[in-house]
C-alpha cells in the first residue's frame, strides 16, 4: 500500500516525465529574480518550489540573475537576494549565473532570426508601437519598416549594437503576427537601446535583450528541464515556445505555470514596495512591517515555519488570497517548541506589597518551558515592589475580568497570590500606583499554595528589572487585499508599529543578537538583529500568542 502524500500538479508532471524517460530522467530548474528589489514571500514559494522539486528527484537548480534592465539594477539587490536563498535554507552550489552570461549568444540568436526574416529593425516611436498594436477587441497592424530586407535588419543591428543610435531611436522586433489574440504575439520587442552601464558586464553593450526573449533561450542554454513560473506568464508561453520552436536550440525546456502567493494585508508588487522605500513610508526593505524575506528575517521570522507555511498553501493553478493568520500560525508552532519562557512587561504599572518586608529579596524558581524539562529552570527575584502590565488592571472592571481590580485577588505566576487594597493617583487622575498585600502562604511550589484565584498576571522585579526598547509590529495595511485599491497607501495602519519601554526580568539582560523567547501572555519576540545590543536590548514582537486579527481577517476576507 502507498502512504505517500498525494503529489501535486508540478510534482506530477515531474514524475511522469522521469517514469518516460524525458531529459534522461534529469530534473533541472532555475530561480531567476531580477535584481532590481529585494524579494518578498512570493518569491519564497517560487524558492522552495524549484530547489524542493530539484532535490526531491536528485535534480540542481540554477540561480540566476535576469539582469537584462540595468537601469533598475544593482549589485546591492544581488548579494540581498543570494542573502535570502541562503537564509530560506537552499544553496545554488557552483550554479550561479546571469541572463548577461549570455548576451552573446542572444545576440547570435536575434542576428539569426533577421537571416531567417523573422525579426527586423522598427523605427516608430514607443507610442506609435503601442498605437499600431492595437487592442483586446481590434487587431494591430503591420509597422511601415516590417518589410525591411535581411541586408538593412542587419546593418541596422549592427550600429544599434555599436551605439550609432540614441535611445529609442529603434527597436528589433520578432516578424509574427499583427492579428494575434495573443497581444504577446503582435511583434514582440526583442533588443532595445540603453546607453547605460551594467552592473555585470559593464559599458560592453549598448543594446539589452528582453525579458521574453532572454527567459526561455537562457533556460535552453542551461539545460533547464522545467521552467516553473506564475501565472501571468501564461499567456507569454506561446511566445516562449515561438523563440524555441524558431531557434531549435540542443536543449527544450518546458514552461510550467502556477499560482502566486498572495498573502492578507501584504503588497507584494515591486513597484509598490519600492513606493514605500522610497517615499520613507517604511525603514527601508528590511522594515519588519513587509512582507520582504529581510524584512521577515529582521523580525524573528524562522526560515523553517516560512517553509513549512508554503508547502501548507500548496502548489495549485487557483488565484487566491492567503490569510495571514496561516502564516502566523507556522511561526507560532516552531517557536512553541524551541522558543524559551521569560517573563517582561511591556507598559509597566508598579506594585507596592505593603505588608511584604522591606529589603527582603527571595529566588522564585520559574520554568523554562512548560512542556521540556531539558531547559530546566531559572531564578528570578521577588521583592516588595513589581511591575506589572497595566492592561492587567481596571479599576472598574466587568464581571468576568480576571485580573487585578480593587479588592480583587489574582496570583503572580510563580509566587504568590496578591489583593488590590488601594489605588494611587496622580493629579490627572491617571493611576501610577497600585498598593496590594500579598499572601505569604500562597507561594507557588509550597504544600499551602492550595487556595485558587481565577487569574494569573506575570511581573517583574522593579529593582531588578532591565530596561529595553520592543517594537510592538502589527499588520501594514487595514484591508486584506492593498493591492487592489484605488490608492494602497489610504489602506495603511496607523498602529502598523508602537515602541514601548517595557521591564524585563534580568535574566534578558544579557542575551545575544538573534534570540527568541515567549513573553509570557504576550507572545515571542525577537531582538532586532541591527540595533540590539546586549547591554541595550531591543526586541521586536515576530508574533502574538493569539491570532487577535482573526475573526477580523475573516470576515473582511469574506466581504472581499
Amino acid at each position: 500500500m502507498n502512504n505517500a502524500a498525494p503529489k501535486d500538479f508540478i510534482r506530477q508532471i515531474i514524475s511522469d516525465d522521469i517514469e518516460s524517460g524525458k531529459h534522461d530522467g534529469d530534473v533541472v530548474t532555475r530561480f531567476p529574480p531580477e535584481p532590481n528589489g529585494f524579494l518578498h514571500i512570493g518569491h519564497a514559494k517560487s524558492i522552495c518550489l524549484n530547489f524542493g522539486v530539484a532535490q526531491e528527484n536528485g535534480g540542481r537548480t540554477y540561480l540566476r540573475f535576469d539582469d537584462t534592465n540595468p537601469g533598475k539594477e544593482s549589485e546591492a539587490y544581488v548579494e540581498a537576494i543570494k542573502e535570502d536563498v541562503r537564509w530560506l535554507g537552499f544553496d545554488w552550489e557552483d550554479r550561479l549565473t546571469h541572463a548577461s552570461d549570455y548576451f552573446d549568444q542572444l545576440y547570435e540568436a536575434a542576428e539569426t532570426l533577421i537571416e531567417m526574416g523573422k525579426a527586423y529593425v522598427d523605427s516608430l516611436s514607443a507610442e506609435e508601437i503601442r498605437e499600431y498594436r492595437g487592442s483586446f477587441t481590434e487587431a494591430g497592424k503591420d509597422s511601415p519598416y516590417r518589410e525591411r530586407s535581411v541586408e538593412e535588419n542587419l546593418d541596422l543591428i549592427r550600429r544599434m549594437r555599436d551605439g550609432e543610435f540614441a535611445d529609442g531611436e529603434h527597436v528589433l522586433r520578432a516578424k509574427i503576427d499583427m492579428a494575434s489574440e495573443n497581444m504577446n504575439m503582435r511583434d514582440p520587442a526583442l533588443y532595445r537601446i540603453r546607453h547605460i552601464s551594467h552592473q555585470n558586464t559593464g559599458d560592453k553593450w549598448k543594446i539589452y535583450p528582453m525579458y521574453d526573449f532572454a527567459h526561455g533561450l537562457s533556460d535552453a542554454f542551461e539545460g533547464i528541464t522545467h521552467s516553473l513560473c506564475t501565472l501571468e506568464f501564461e499567456d507569454h508561453r506561446e511566445l516562449y515556445d515561438w523563440f524555441l520552436d524558431q531557434l531549435e536550440p540542443p536543449h527544450r525546456p518546458r514552461q510550467i505555470e502556477f499560482s502566486r502567493l498572495n498573502l492578507a494585508y501584504a503588497l507584494t508588487s515591486k513597484r509598490k514596495l519600492h513606493q514605500l522605500v522610497e517615499d520613507g513610508i517604511v525603514n527601508g526593505w528590511d522594515d519588519p512591517r513587509l512582507a520582504t524575506l529581510a524584512g521577515m528575517r529582521r523580525r524573528g521570522y524562522p526560515p523553517a515555519a516560512l517553509r513549512n507555511f508554503i508547502q501548507r498553501v500548496g502548489v495549485t493553478r487557483k488565484e487566491n488570497l492567503i490569510e495571514m493568520g496561516v502564516l502566523e500560525n507556522s511561526v507560532r508552532e516552531h517557536f512553541d517548541h524551541v522558543a524559551e519562557r521569560r517573563m517582561a512587561v511591556l507598559r509597566p504599572l508598579k506594585i507596592v506589597l505593603s505588608n511584604y518586608p522591606k529589603g527582603e529579596i527571595e529566588m522564585v524558581a520559574a520554568q523554562n518551558h512548560p512542556n521540556r524539562a531539558e531547559p530546566g529552570t531559572r531564578e528570578m527575584p521577588f521583592g516588595r515592589e513589581i511591575y506589572v502590565e497595566r492592561t492587567d488592571f481596571m479599576e472598574e472592571a466587568p464581571k468576568k475580568f480576571f485580573r487585578l481590580k480593587p479588592g480583587g485577588e489574582v496570583r503572580l505566576r510563580f509566587a504568590y497570590i496578591i489583593r488590590c487594597d488601594a489605588v494611587i493617583k496622580d493629579d490627572s487622575g491617571e493611576v501610577v500606583e497600585l498598593r496590594c498585600s500579598y499572601d505569604p502562604d500562597t507561594r507557588s511550589g509550597s504544600a499551602a499554595a492550595q487556595r485558587k484565584v481565577k487569574g494569573t498576571i506575570h511581573w517583574v522585579s522593579v529593582a531588578h528589572a532591565v530596561p529595553a526598547e520592543v517594537r510592538l509590529y502589527d499588520r501594514l495595511f487595514t484591508s486584506p487585499d492593498p493591492g487592489n485599491a484605488e490608492n494602497f497607501l489610504d489602506d495603511l495602519n496607523p498602529k502598523s508599529l508602537e515602541v514601548v519601554n517595557a521591564a524585563l526580568e534580568p535574566s534578558l539582560g544579557q542575551v545575544a543578537t538573534g534570540s527568541t523567547y515567549q513573553f509570557e501572555r504576550l507572545g515571542y519576540f525577537s531582538t532586532d538583529p541591527v540595533d540590539h545590543q546586549p547591554d541595550k536590548p531591543v526586541f521586536n514582537r515576530v508574533v502574538t500568542l493569539r491570532d487577535t486579527w482573526a475573526k477580523i481577517e475573516k470576515e473582511a476576507l469574506m466581504k472581499s
